[in-house]
């Protein structure tokens, strides 16, 4: 853990991942400010998956990368990128917005061997995902290391969000490989399953006929 740091936070129901980018729009006059803030100090706040009653203390830090179009009225549409884990140890209400005093995280395990074989089965599940999923032919996965890419998986849009919650909260890239791909592996099974009944379905001209 490092020093509790003040960061302004901004609940969302999103699960906001180290290297994801995450567009939105800023229209609330509190988050308006917020992010006037954040550009004027170039500072990053802090996102936490918000269920419309609670918010979760883990959450993700996100910079600002560009301003992408502005309003008359201060809103704003921005781009912005997921970089740190944090836990929230306090909630310091100075502003009109959510502060807290966060503690940045990292995961404890380092790459080995395993890991390697991990992130090696993790592509290919996910690549299959992909393919299923979206009727993509070819899957490109940019070069990254094993965390960088357990993150890519667990941010996949297969997953619920209190599923996502709890791989951001993993504090071991081998362990977050380990679920994500179990998991991919029971989503793309499930989805395999699915087709195979439209495709008999569909293909029966008995079943077409009767009623069930």
């Amino acid at each position: 853990m490092s020093n509790p740091v003040k960061l302004p936070l901004f609940p969302l129901g999103v699960v906001l991942f180290p290297g994801m980018p995450l567009p939105l729009h800023i229209f609330e006059e509190r988050y308006k400010l917020m992010i006037g803030e954040c550009l004027k100090h170039h500072e990053p706040f802090g996102v936490v998956y918000y269920t419309g009653e609670n918010f979760y203390k883990i959450g993700c830090s996100a910079e600002i990368r560009r301003v992408m179009e502005t309003f008359d009225d201060g809103r704003m549409n921005i781009f912005t990128e997921g970089i740190r884990r944090f836990s929230i140890s306090r909630i310091v209400s100075d502003k009109p917005y959510l502060t807290g005093l966060v503690e940045f995280f990292d995961d404890v395990d380092p790459a080995g061997p395993e890991t390697e074989a991990l992130s090696k089965r993790a592509v290919a599940l996910y690549k299959d995902a992909v393919r299923l999923t979206s009727n993509e032919k070819t899957v490109d996965i940019p070069s990254m290391n094993s965390k960088e890419l357990s993150f890519l998986i667990a941010a996949s849009s297969g997953f619920s969000l209190n599923e996502k919650q709890a791989f951001l909260e993993m504090r071991s890239t081998g362990e977050r490989l380990k679920k994500a791909t179990s998991a991919l592996k029971r989503l793309i099974d499930r989805h395999k399953t699915t087709k195979e009944i439209e495709g008999i379905i569909s293909g029966n001209g008995y079943l077409h006929n009767k009623t069930i």
